[in-house]
């Protein structure tokens, strides 16, 4: 044995060949502190060794190395000083890989990600198996490699593939990146540890000249001025369409590359280290990374949720077969829930089977499925007139019309047909679950479980806890719909739950200032360009439905009059009462239509401007803001106090999921500490005299003054 330690282990396996295996006691390798420190000792004791010939770097777990610690990250880049004498040091790690004086060879299972790749990088030579995944993913997390992948991947894959991969993030199946030189061979999966050795020992015996393959690793980027420069002007673009301007990561890497394409390895990952170090200190960079925190955490509670379900969902059904209950039935057959969708009306059928065709035929197109899985697919799905179709079934997903007396009564026939265990869902997004739970004789195995469209897009699900319904109930229930791909995140009852009664006051400040006479197409704008939001508060509520947004408007009203009151003359209720519906109609805000190719478009709708009365007035952007951000994050804050959500980062998980927050702020709760919440409550205070909604709780007031933090912990 030439070096043991926690996570890696190094012996020799045959006559001068080493094996430096990473081999943590958790069930992945990653890149902590300690076996960043680890791997230092075991690559000393390596170059120190007498008689090595070669090295291969393999895992003991199915998987190689799934990149970094992330959740030591907050807390370590706190400090910059701290982080700087940290990623200098890791990254200085790999070199030692780098420098051994023999040939390396990384055998590659599984995922090699972040630094897992750019520890494969440090390699001399690449070999992986057929399950391999391998990716710089950090600038989903607000920031740029850190242990030299900017510098090693140009010189490997040349600079044009290199920016490509690290601006977007992108992870490389073994046959893509195989055609791009990314490694060197694929195997079986049982063949990979003998390819590896192979493929050292041929080095080690000079049949692969694994001195010249290291050697553009350490020299400057091998590309005459005027290649670098078509190469940075058009990546620069690229980042600029994609990125934009909330998202530095992106914009630091290249910026990296480009500062250390002219120089040798010393200097060009010293500019890799300034602009990661640079990046740690960045809202977006705390944002994205605390995203990944949140939602390991959300993910981590339906795994624990899934273990204790006492019944597994075998066979589904759902009520209503329109755009919802088709989509609902296609992700269930998608995941291998086959499942049966009952309606009244036989052309509803027809068009919840049309929606799950639709959506298969378009993966068919992508080559992301073939015509058998589609027709497999299909087969899962049993549509039915008939009440006795739904017999046997596990759970029943009722999606009919959103009224409560339809709901009711249709629940309650459900329960009469389906098995004494049968659980039974709502996939209502306003209604209270405890006033529909008032239909069932046995209100235990019923909950809310509200999907958002389109179904098969949207990665959140809303599961709703009624006064009376078990746990063994909810179990389940975050069980399937974690089966069917989604993130379960669990709510108490009330009215609109957590998503849409935090939105109710977002469209509310909006509303607000249209009447006031302020340009609607102009909030958008700031909305979406500058807050970040995917569509502005307008073209969401065109989306959703103006109708069903006044609907719901309704809902909210009773459930909390002093603070959302239905007012009749709002903007909203104008368009509804108008029959300006929206996109489902082709006019609402905006006046939806096709362009000359074709496309879909949207324009401003002049008859919109003089329905509302809208002039020229105009607020400046950090009004806009303000009056339609205070009111969301004063909810958010209302629903944690009274528990309708049981932690700050699962409602910032819930509104990225369910709503598009902008990642790059973090969801409302970060985007509230980030902002200061001594300065939120200033900024609302501003606005209180607007109503109730612009009013902070007393709990926020409390929690800025003891310093508190709602995401410690």
């Amino acid at each position: 044995m030439i070096y043991q330690g926690d996570s890696i282990r190094v012996e020799f396996v045959e006559d001068g060949i080493a094996e430096l295996q990473f081999a943590a006691a958790g069930s992945v390798n990653k890149f902590d502190q300690k076996t960043l420190e680890e791997f230092s000792q075991a690559l000393t004791k390596l170059a120190n060794s007498n008689d090595l010939r070669g090295v291969i770097v393999t895992s003991a777990k199915p998987t190689f190395i799934v990149g970094a610690d992330i959740t030591e990250f907050l807390t370590l880049f706190a400090d910059v000083e701290q982080t700087k004498v940290w990623v200098a040091k890791a990254s200085r790690v790999f070199d030692q890989l780098e420098d051994l004086p023999v040939p390396t060879v990384a055998a590659v299972a599984g995922f090699a990600l972040g630094g897992g790749c750019e520890a494969t990088l440090a390699c001399d030579y690449r070999v992986v198996d057929t399950s391999a995944v391998i990716g710089l993913p950090e600038v989903k997390l607000g920031l740029i490699p850190g242990f030299g992948g900017t510098m090693r991947l140009p010189r490997i894959i040349g600079p044009d593939n290199a920016l490509e991969l690290i601006t977007t993030g992108k992870n490389n199946k073994p046959e893509d990146a195989l055609k791009i030189g990314l490694i060197d061979a694929v195997v079986m999966p049982e063949k990979l540890r003998e390819a590896a050795l192979r493929m050292v020992k041929s080095a080690a015996d000079g049949e692969l000249d694994w001195r010249a393959k290291r050697q553009p690793k350490l020299e400057a980027l091998k590309a005459n001025d005027t290649e670098l420069t078509m190469t940075f002007v058009t990546a620069k673009a690229m980042a600029a369409a994609q990125a934009g301007k909330h998202y530095p990561a992106p914009h630091a890497a290249i910026k990296a590359v480009e500062d250390g394409a002219k120089h040798g390895r010393e200097e060009a990952l010293k500019a890799e280290n300034a602009a990661f170090v640079g990046l740690t200190q960045t809202d977006s960079c705390r944002a994205q990374v605390g995203i990944f925190m949140a939602d390991q955490m959300v993910k981590g509670k339906a795994k624990k949720a899934a273990k204790q379900a006492t019944k597994e969902i075998k066979r589904a059904a759902v009520l209503g077969a329109g755009i919802m209950g088709g989509g609902i039935a296609y992700q269930s057959a998608y995941k291998g829930v086959p499942v049966v969708m009952k309606d009244i009306r036989q052309e509803a059928l027809d068009l919840g089977m049309a929606e799950a065709s639709k959506i298969l035929g378009k993966l068919v197109e992508r080559g992301r499925m073939d015509h058998k899985k589609m027709a497999k697919v299909l087969s899962s799905i049993t549509p039915t007139l008939l009440d006795d179709g739904v017999k046997g079934v596990d759970i029943v997903v009722e999606a009919v019309v959103e009224n409560p007396d339809v709901k009711g009564k249709v629940l309650a026939q459900m329960e009469s047909v389906v098995d004494d265990d049968t659980i039974i869902v709502s996939n209502t997004s306003t209604i209270s679950i405890d006033r529909l739970a008032k239909n069932l004789k046995d209100p235990s195995r019923f909950c809310g479980m509200h999907f958002f469209n389109p179904v098969h897009k949207m990665p959140l699900v809303e599961v709703i806890r009624g006064e009376k319904t078990s746990d063994e109930t909810v179990a389940a229930v975050v069980a399937y719909a974690s089966r069917m791909g989604k993130t379960a995140i669990v709510v108490n009852d009330c009215p609109g739950f957590l998503v849409n009664r935090v939105l109710f006051p977002y469209l509310a400040g909006f509303a607000g200032m249209v009447d006031e006479g302020v340009d609607f197409a102009g909030i958008d704008k700031v909305m979406e360009r500058q807050f970040g939001w995917p569509m502005g508060p307008a073209y969401l509520s065109d989306v959703v439905g103006i109708d069903t947004a006044d609907h719901c408007t309704v809902v909210m009203a009773d459930g909390f009059p002093s603070r959302m009151p239905r007012d009749t003359s709002s903007a909203i209720a104008k368009l509804a009462s108008a029959e300006r519906y929206g996109q489902k109609n082709g006019k609402g805000f905006y006046n939806y239509g096709v362009d000359k190719k074709g496309r879909p478009a949207k324009e401003k709708a002049p008859e919109v401007y003089e329905m509302l009365g809208i002039g020229d007035k105009q607020l400046d952007a950090e009004e806009i803001i303000a009056r339609c951000m205070v009111p969301m994050v004063n909810e958010c804050v209302r629903c944690l106090e009274e528990g309708i959500v049981a932690s700050a980062a699962e409602c910032d998980m819930a509104l990225l999921y369910g709503l598009g927050f902008p990642p790059f702020r973090g969801g409302p709760f970060r985007y509230l500490e980030t902002v200061g919440l001594e300065n939120f409550i200033a900024l609302a205070d501003k606005y209180a005299h607007l109503g109730e909604m612009y009013q902070v709780t007393d709990g926020l007031r409390e929690m800025a003054k003891s310093g508190k933090s709602y995401l410690a912990g």
